[in-house]
C-alpha cells in the first residue's frame, strides 16, 4: 500500500515547490499546464496526506507557515536528489561542459552578475558562456536559439516556461534635486500628476500605483511621460539630467542619490518591487550547466541586490 502512494506523494511535493517558486498558485497553474483549482487541491491534499497547514492563502497572497517553510525545504532538497539520481542512471549527470547560452537584461548583465558568473565559471573550467543582453523581454524561441536560460525582471506570461523567482527588485521614486525643488512641498502623491514624467516603458508608461502603509492605502497616479525608453540607464541619465520624475531599480539609482545628483521623492510611499525570475523551457531531464546554474543564480541574485542598496 505505502508503494502505491508514493508517485503521488512526489508529485504533491513538486506542486508545492512549484507553487513557492513561482510566487502563486495560479503562477504555479501555468506553469504546470493545469488550472488554479487542481493546483489547490494538490496543496490541500498533500496538507492533509501530512496532517499539517503549509501555506496561509489570502485573496491575493500566501505564506509559508514555519513548518511549512522546512517542509518546503527537504521537498526540495529531496526531489533535487531524486531527480541527480534519475539522471545518472540516463547517463547525462556529469561535469558541467560546453556552452551555456544565457539571456540577461542589460542592466544586471553587463555589471552586477558579471563578477558571479566569473566565479562560477572559474570553478567548471570545462564550461564556456555565450551572456546575451535584451531588454525587450520579448519571448524566444528558446530551443531554435538554443537558449538553455534566460534572466528575467518583472513577472512571466509564457506558461510553458519553468519560472523560477530568485529575488525582488526595490524600486524607489527620485528626481533631480531642482526638479523636486520646482514641485515644491510634495505630501502626496496627487501632486505629481501634472509635473514632468518619465517612463521606463517595459514595466509603467501612464499609470503607476503607490501604497501607504500607516495608513494603509494606495493611489493610482496617471501619467503624461515627457520621455519614455526601455533602457534603466537611459531614465537614471534622463533623470539625473533634470527631466522629469521617475521610478526605477533602487539598485542601480542609490549612487546617484548618495551623491545628491538624485533626490528620493514621498519616501513614505511605496512602489511595489519588481519580481526576478529564470527561466528556461520544461525538459525531462536538465543538463548539469543549467541545473548549476539555477542554484548559483538562486543563491547570488538575492546577495547581489542587497550588497548594491546596502541592505
Amino acid at each position: 500500500m505505502a508503494l502505491t502512494t508514493v508517485p503521488d506523494r512526489v508529485e504533491l511535493m513538486r506542486t508545492l515547490v512549484r507553487i513557492v517558486e513561482a510566487g502563486s498558485l495560479s503562477a504555479a497553474a501555468r506553469q504546470l499546464d493545469t488550472t488554479q483549482p487542481t493546483v489547490s487541491r494538490r496543496l490541500k491534499a498533500l496538507e492533509q496526506q501530512l496532517g499539517i497547514r503549509l501555506i496561509n492563502r489570502t485573496t491575493h497572497q500566501f505564506r509559508l507557515t514555519e513548518v511549512g517553510e522546512r517542509y518546503y525545504q527537504g521537498a526540495r532538497e529531496l526531489l533535487e536528489r531524486w531527480d541527480r539520481f534519475d539522471s545518472e542512471l540516463t547517463g547525462t549527470l556529469r561535469e558541467p561542459e560546453g556552452t551555456l547560452r544565457v539571456i540577461a537584461p542589460h542592466a544586471f548583465g553587463q555589471d552586477a552578475l558579471v563578477g558571479p558568473l566569473a566565479g562560477f565559471m572559474r570553478r567548471y573550467p570545462r564550461l564556456s558562456v555565450e551572456w546575451l543582453l535584451h531588454d525587450d523581454r520579448a519571448i524566444h524561441d528558446f530551443i531554435a536559439e538554443d537558449i538553455d536560460c534566460a534572466i528575467q525582471v518583472g513577472e512571466v506570461s509564457d506558461a510553458n516556461m519553468v519560472a523560477i523567482k530568485i529575488a525582488e527588485v526595490p524600486r524607489i521614486l527620485v528626481a533631480a534635486p531642482e526638479v523636486v525643488a520646482d514641485a515644491g512641498a510634495l505630501q502626496h502623491p496627487r501632486q505629481l500628476e501634472n509635473r514632468p514624467w518619465l517612463a521606463l516603458q517595459t514595466f509603467y508608461r501612464r499609470q503607476l500605483t503607490l501604497q501607504h502603509l500607516k495608513p494603509q492605502t494606495t493611489f493610482t497616479l496617471n501619467l503624461t511621460p515627457r520621455f519614455f525608453t526601455d533602457s534603466l540607464y537611459a531614465l537614471r541619465s534622463a533623470a539625473v539630467n533634470g527631466l522629469g520624475f521617475c521610478v526605477g531599480s533602487e539598485w542601480l539609482l542609490a549612487q546617484d542619490v548618495s551623491a545628491g545628483r538624485l533626490q528620493p521623492v514621498l519616501t513614505d510611499w511605496q512602489i511595489e518591487p519588481l519580481p526576478v525570475y529564470l527561466i528556461h523551457p520544461y525538459a525531462r531531464f536538465y543538463p548539469a550547466k543549467l541545473r548549476l546554474f539555477v542554484d548559483e543564480m538562486r543563491q547570488q541574485m538575492p546577495m547581489i541586490i542587497n550588497k548594491l542598496t546596502g541592505r
